[in-house]
């Protein structure tokens, strides 16, 4: 079987054994055909998330994928490529930084499953940036916070612990939970079906609640001229 491997800005073609995952595959080519290959790895079980890579333009962790006949894999977008499948992932992470996303003041209450449940999604995130990756906002805007900083945010935001919601909300209003176009790329390519679109809209919503809005509505236009009557139309002109 026949993969392709993107290395710099090439792209090479390697032979590899059926029925291996992709993440042994890669371990087979630099064992047994190119030992300078070089790719992240860590718990070989879907655990830990540093193997992520895109197949075919599609995040997928290496240790869970298994390959086809004509794949093509890449090192994930929108991330400094240090060489061949590595990437620096630490730009991700100062998006935490940035939208404050800890118990900022710790309130004493008592949770009942149903708290739990509402956050439990958010928690299972295993920092694989493959919603990064996927996200097209940051082809035009590389200071966006993204999705996993702001399903994080969401997460602390609702938990009946933190006394100072507001603090988190108002952190992600500027290159965060407006900017997001909500197009759902980052639900598709989580591989623990956390719903960062999902999160996002409810955190638009927590913004409301905290007197947020949409910096960019006011200036928005619906097309038509306005002729007094303030909907685009002579309330008087008759039909």
């Amino acid at each position: 079987m026949q993969i392709t491997i993107k290395r710099d800005k090439s792209f090479e073609d390697f032979q590899i054994s059926e029925g291996l995952t992709l993440l042994a595959a890669l371990y087979e080519i630099k064992e047994q055909h190119d030992p300078t290959l070089t790719f992240s790895a860590g718990c070989r079980a879907s655990v830990c998330g540093t193997c992520a890579v895109r197949v075919n333009g599609r995040e997928e962790l290496a240790c869970a994928y298994k390959p086809k006949e004509g794949d093509t894999v890449e090192p994930l977008q929108y991330h400094p490529v240090l060489r061949d499948l590595k990437v620096d992932k630490q730009q991700a992470k100062t998006t935490l930084q940035k939208s404050q996303t800890w118990l900022h003041s710790y309130t004493e209450v008592a949770l009942t499953p149903q708290d739990a449940h509402l956050t439990e999604r958010q928690t299972d995130c295993i920092l694989c940036d493959s919603c990064y990756s996927a996200c097209p906002v940051f082809a035009v805007n590389p200071d966006f916070l993204g999705p996993f900083a702001l399903t994080r945010a969401y997460r602390y935001t609702v938990d009946k612990r933190e006394g100072e919601s507001k603090s988190i909300v108002g952190a992600v209003q500027t290159n965060g939970v407006w900017d997001c176009t909500l197009c759902g790329e980052c639900t598709a390519v989580c591989p623990k079906g956390i719903d960062p679109k999902m999160d996002i809209t409810m955190l638009r919503g927590e913004s409301l609640n905290h007197g947020y809005s949409d910096p960019s509505f006011a200036n928005q236009s619906f097309g038509t001229p306005d002729f007094g009557g303030g909907f685009g139309f002579d309330p008087n002109g008759g039909f």
